[in-house]
């Protein structure tokens, strides 16, 4: 799935507050993959970096997969084509979140 182009339906924008959980704030913009269901049942999760402002929906390349060793669940990392984030990056900006997992990234290219 690395490298794909995704259309990310942005649910909680950059600057609002989880639904149920009113204390987490979202820093990003963060939505889900219509029609790709992952395990939880639910359209995939995903992170989207590399935008400065809310937005509906974003298309862009998935760079990243948080796995969370102690969730089923794992979050896609979608920027945009030519953008270019460090591991230490991405979770800097997804940590407002993952803090609550043992979460590990992984990417396409070795190197990072």
């Amino acid at each position: 799935m690395i490298g794909s182009i995704v259309k990310v339906t942005v649910d909680r924008p950059m600057g609002s507050f989880h639904p149920e959980h009113k204390d987490l704030y979202y820093p990003i913009n963060y939505g889900f993959v219509e029609g790709i269901f992952a395990p939880d049942g639910e359209e995939q999760d995903a992170y989207v970096l590399g935008v400065k402002k809310p937005v509906k929906d974003f298309t862009g390349k998935v760079i990243a997969i948080i796995h969370r060793g102690d969730d089923i669940e794992e979050k896609w990392v979608v920027a945009p084509e030519n953008a270019v984030f460090s591991t230490e990056e991405i979770m800097t900006q997804v940590q407002f979140q993952e803090q609550y997992f043992r979460s590990e990234i992984r990417m396409g290219n070795p190197a990072e």
